[in-house]
């Protein structure tokens, strides 16, 4: 049974409208689905929601709706946003679905013998859902009153009794050996390092595994102790297994199990690194049926600050694609881009309209779009639409860079692999615009238009092109993963609506049929009209 290649975004809290956070995790992920898809694997992307726990029914009160009424209301807003993304996951789970709550629950059971019954004195974020001990916040020098470390609101203190796992001890432990043995967990490296230094301390003595009722209604019922919810953590990241059969389907779980990447911000790193693989352990998962991947990424920035619902600075991604992108045919693959290529993915970002259009303009009209439009249009010119042929790589002429360029655009796959292995994007986008700047500069020094007007040198004009219209073609299969509805455009102007793209076509040449007739063009990346003055 071949193993699908399985990742995950988190499951996104619906308290309110998603924002460019919620969006950079879910266009990585579709970016690296996409990639796999383009090799040919087998691919499971899980996306969702997370509906449950004190904060949403706070938000739906002051709504003035039920909390199923108010979640129901918000996730469509999710929906809505990953389609006008081109976001292609295979599945959407929502935590208040019947399928998810029968596997928390049954989970539930099979953990309670290795649960403690206590009482917890101690700080708790609502906006959050997070437990902090003293300890915790006297390490991090916050003392009386003090904010939560991870959003900097109001903490409060609360006494709660409830269901407890021990993480201390065995489990730390076990926890500590297992990462130290797989180093490559947790990327990147600064992340793996802050997780270690971590588990150098004591960890906090329990993790709570539930909430009392009377203080939280909205949740999973704990199934043994029904005055008691799951603890909205413990509920949300179960979502990676009940959504791929445990216990329910045991041959789907089989060929999709262990994820390779869990995809995450770095404020959650804790849950998804601490809490997370113990919790799989404490159910009996054994060391290489653990989570093979966590990456957490960075947090995007206005100015210096981090955005926040509380500071105002949030950025709405369908404001960015609908209004300040709207003279743009492919807005979201803009916006894909400019995520995907400003900052190495893990880094924290700075986002501003002016670096948003400078991208559009310089990487995207000025080279990729001048690329394609100027290649389709001298087809169109001087080959009456056809694309001419091209012999193969070891059969072009060295003179005038026609070599040198086909060999950077055959060589990509091994590039292009290595990059979305380590997971930067970035990289990856700067190596295929490298070529695209290296065909660029090659149309400059063979100058068709010239050669055009020289009775010798348009014998060659036919195979300029050839060359041309192949590195445009490598280039639509390489933008794939990341600009998709750009590649589908670029394939369907080279006339190659029906031909599949695959990145093992990448290294063949020549890969156009010969004399194939371009298809309608389009201009890609056009420049809005100057304002007056």
């Amino acid at each position: 049974m071949t193993k699908a290649f399985y990742l995950t975004t988190p499951l996104y809290y619906v308290n309110a409208a998603p924002h460019i956070g919620h969006s950079y995790t879910n266009i990585a992920a579709d970016c690296l689905a996409r990639y796999h898809r383009l090799r040919g694997d087998d691919v499971f992307f899980l996306t969702g929601t997370d509906e449950h726990g004190q904060k949403i029914e706070q938000a739906a009160k002051a709504a003035g709706l039920e909390p199923q009424a108010f979640v129901d209301g918000v996730v469509k807003q999710f929906e809505s946003l990953w389609k006008l993304l081109n976001i292609s996951n295979d599945d959407f789970i929502r935590t208040t679905q019947p399928r998810h709550i029968r596997v928390v629950q049954e989970c539930l059971r099979r953990l309670q013998d290795k649960l403690v019954h206590k009482t917890y004195t101690g700080w708790y974020c609502t906006p959050d859902e997070t437990y902090w001990t003293d300890d915790e916040l006297q390490k991090l020098g916050l003392g009386a009153n003090p904010l939560c470390p991870t959003c900097s609101r109001p903490l409060e203190y609360v006494t709660e009794d409830g269901w407890h796992l021990p993480l201390r001890g065995k489990n730390q432990d076990w926890l500590h050996r297992f990462l130290k043995a797989h180093p490559g967990f947790v990327q990147p490296s600064t992340r793996y390092n802050e997780v270690m230094s971590l588990l150098e301390q004591p960890l906090p003595e329990y993790l709570s595994i539930t909430r009392p009722r009377q203080r939280v209604g909205w949740g999973i019922e704990v199934p043994f102790s029904p005055q008691h919810v799951t603890y909205v953590w413990v509920d949300a990241l179960l979502n990676y297994i009940s959504a791929v059969g445990y216990l329910e389907q045991p041959e789907l779980f089989q060929r999709r199990w262990p994820v390779d990447v869990h995809f995450i911000g770095k404020d959650i790193l804790r849950h998804h690194t601490l809490y997370w693989p113990i919790l799989l352990h404490a159910m009996g998962f054994a060391d290489d049926a653990m989570p093979r991947l966590v990456f957490a990424h960075g947090w995007w920035k206005v100015g210096e600050q981090k955005m926040s619902k509380s500071l105002g600075n949030i950025v709405d991604p369908v404001a960015v694609v609908t209004q300040m992108l709207a003279d743009q045919p492919f807005a979201a693959d803009v916006y894909r881009y400019f995520l995907l290529r400003d900052v190495p993915f893990g880094q924290d970002g700075v986002f501003s309209e002016e670096a948003l259009t400078g991208r559009l303009h310089a990487d995207l009209g000025n080279d990729l779009g001048n690329l394609v439009h100027r290649t389709l249009s001298m087809i169109e010119r001087y080959c009456q639409g056809h694309i001419p042929s091209s012999p193969s790589v070891d059969n072009l002429d060295v003179v005038g860079g026609q070599r040198a360029l086909a060999d950077a655009a055959t060589g990509l796959v091994p590039i292009l692999s290595a990059a979305m292995e380590r997971i930067d994007f970035s990289s990856a986008l700067e190596e295929v615009f490298r070529v695209v700047s290296q065909a660029n500069q090659y149309v400059e020094i063979a100058a068709p238009w010239k050669m055009a007007k020289n009775v010798q040198a348009a014998k060659q004009l036919p195979q300029v092109l050839a060359v041309l219209a192949e590195t445009v073609r490598i280039m639509a299969i390489a933008l794939d993963p990341f600009m998709p509805s750009v590649a589908q455009s670029i394939w369907e102007q080279l006339g190659m609506a029906a031909a599949p793209r695959r990145l093992a076509d990448v290294a063949t040449w020549p890969g156009i049929r010969a004399g194939q007739r371009v298809g309608e063009r389009r201009v890609l990346f056009p420049r809005a009209p100057s304002k007056p003055a």
